[in-house]
């Protein structure tokens, strides 16, 4: 086959199959972080799930994104220092739609039962190095072979914490760029690299930025780190992102971002 041939196919297969990533889920159409939101991901053919993962006060991993549940539910709890069962018993899929009533956070085991053998789940941790034994103890429990995990946290002790205990998983560390800072990832990349190496992440997973370019992604994919990127669901982003050599495109709508990436 001929280089020019061999270059095209080679496209074609990439944007043919995406690696799409159900930002908490199929947010965009269901309540985030629920066990409806997860399963619509699924349906809608994304490669992985994604969600947000706290410590409970007795000890037990819910799936939820703030730190307190005023915001989606009406009652303001702190998840650290309230129970499962306190937690549980607040509505978190009304604020999304009256069909969604009675939706409720779903624990780390409810989430990892739903995932499909060859697909993944990126568990988001959102508490401090403590949630890490009980993490392992329940992912470890759940059956899921190692290359369907993904740990994924802005903590960097979170990071270097599950990679030393966990060497065989992938863990991302996460990066937000700051939007209106110009030029802000030829600036913070060193600083980053330096990060990565240091926590002995397996790669960076970053919010977008219109400064991020390939040479960037280059430079980490040189330096032995994927990148991954968050949270895209307009369809020329995630086609720059993914020409750019991204890993993954994390996204609130799958199914349609997949649908239009693939015509």
């Amino acid at each position: 086959m001929k280089p020019l041939a061999c270059l095209l196919l080679l496209t074609v297969s990439s944007f043919a199959d995406p690696f799409i990533v159900a930002h908490r889920g199929a947010s965009g159409e269901a309540p985030e972080n629920t066990l409806p939101a997860f399963k619509l991901a699924w349906q809608q053919r994304a490669d992985a799930i994604e969600g947000d993962f706290h410590l409970t006060r007795d000890g037990r991993i819910v799936c939820f994104h703030d730190s307190n549940t005023k915001k989606l539910t009406g009652r303001n709890l702190t998840l650290r220092k309230s129970t499962f069962a306190e937690l549980q018993a607040l509505d978190a899929g009304s604020w999304k739609d009256e069909k969604f009533s009675g939706t409720r956070m779903p624990s780390l085991e409810e989430v990892l039962a739903t995932v499909p053998p060859e697909k993944k789940i990126y568990i988001e941790i959102k508490s401090g190095p403590e949630i890490v034994p009980p993490l392992l103890k329940v992912v470890t429990a759940s059956g899921l072979a190692d290359g369907q995990i993904v740990i994924i946290s802005f903590d960097e002790k979170v990071v270097k914490s599950v990679k030393e205990k966990r060497p065989d998983w992938t863990v991302n560390w996460l990066y937000g760029f700051d939007k209106r800072t110009r030029n802000a990832p030829d600036k913070e990349l060193p600083r980053l690299l330096g990060i990565l190496k240091t926590i002995k992440a397996d790669g960076l997973g970053s919010s977008t930025h219109p400064d991020l370019r390939k040479k960037h992604l280059d430079t980490l994919s040189k330096a032995g780190f994927q990148h991954h990127v968050w949270t895209v669901n307009d369809p020329a982003i995630a086609r720059r992102f993914l020409e750019m050599g991204s890993r993954s495109i994390t996204t609130d709508f799958p199914g349609r971002l997949r649908r239009t990436l693939e015509k």
